[in-house]
């Protein structure tokens, strides 16, 4: 689907102005989490009293306040601008406008383990949807190819951009095993040096800069990677996803039932791959 199919689709909606906000969005995240940097922050866990019992399961899904503070201003933002777009948001369940063509998924802070103790790899992910399929992302990094915080943003069918600026991915020959994403770090992974950033967020924008080749997720929520998929389609990457037992060409989010059978996408998770296409396909074999 490209972009002036989208737009005709939805009654001529302006994917440029979508993106344009997509962007202010991640760059109000992104000085929301500097601001806060250095400082005591409020935390809680959503582990639930179940999980308790399980002494692997204590703590391991820290929420900031900053996460709570950021996502309420991007939902208050958006409601101004495109009333009628339906939001997922990770810390807040609202749902402005369910059913809509477009939505918003949106992760205020990627990485929050990171984030509350310090460790300098987090992200801002904004993701837009259009029918299920990311026709636009802006994801935040605190770290990119060019050393610096900056957000990494594309459309359907346009350049994959970081603050403006085309990102050519660039691939030394010379180098023998690249580096792959990967949920446990191991010594090797079918040929690949394997890193864990504790961000899916930001593993999706360094694999569409080529900075990492692939990376595999074992169970990410919508919100942790639709905008980051917009990057990697953007950049000539593909994503693959696993529904049993067979991995699968994935172009758009599926909508599974909730309690009372409705489709929703909030309740996405599958398994996925996303990389260059013939890494994707590697890693895929092996998994």
């Amino acid at each position: 689907m490209s972009q002036a199919e989208v737009q005709q689709g939805a009654g001529g909606v302006d994917l440029d102005d979508i993106e344009t906000l997509a962007v202010e969005l991640a760059n109000l995240a992104g000085a929301e989490i500097k601001a806060a940097l250095g400082g005591i922050l409020k935390v809680r866990y959503k582990t639930g009293a179940a999980e308790k019992e399980a002494a692997k399961a204590l703590f391991r899904d820290p929420v900031s306040e900053v996460d709570h503070k950021v996502e309420e201003l991007i939902r208050a933002r958006l409601a101004k601008q495109f009333p009628d777009h339906d939001i997922i948001g990770e810390e807040v369940e609202h749902r402005p406008s369910f059913g809509s063509d477009f939505v918003w998924a949106v992760d205020p802070i990627d990485g929050t383990t990171n984030f509350v103790n310090g460790f300098p790899l987090f992200a801002a992910s904004i993701g837009v949807l259009y029918r299920g399929r990311p026709v636009v992302g802006a994801v935040w990094c605190s770290a990119s190819h060019a050393l610096r915080a900056g957000i990494y943003h594309a459309t359907v069918g346009g350049k994959l951009r970081f603050e403006g600026s085309d990102v050519t991915p660039k691939v030394n020959p010379a180098i023998r095993r690249r580096l792959a994403g990967v949920p446990v770090a191991a010594q090797e992974d079918a040929g690949w040096e394997t890193r864990k950033t504790g961000s899916a967020a930001i593993e999706c924008a360094l694999v569409a800069a080529g900075l990492l080749e692939v990376a595999r997720f074992a169970s990410p929520n919508i919100w942790d990677i639709a905008g980051g998929l917009a990057l990697i389609m953007a950049s000539g990457g593909i994503v693959h996803a696993r529904a049993q037992t067979n991995w699968q060409p994935m172009e758009s989010f599926d909508a599974p039932p909730r309690s009372d059978g409705k489709p929703d996408l909030r309740y996405w998770r599958h398994p996925v791959i996303v990389g260059r296409p013939e890494a994707v396909e590697q890693m895929t074999a092996a998994a």
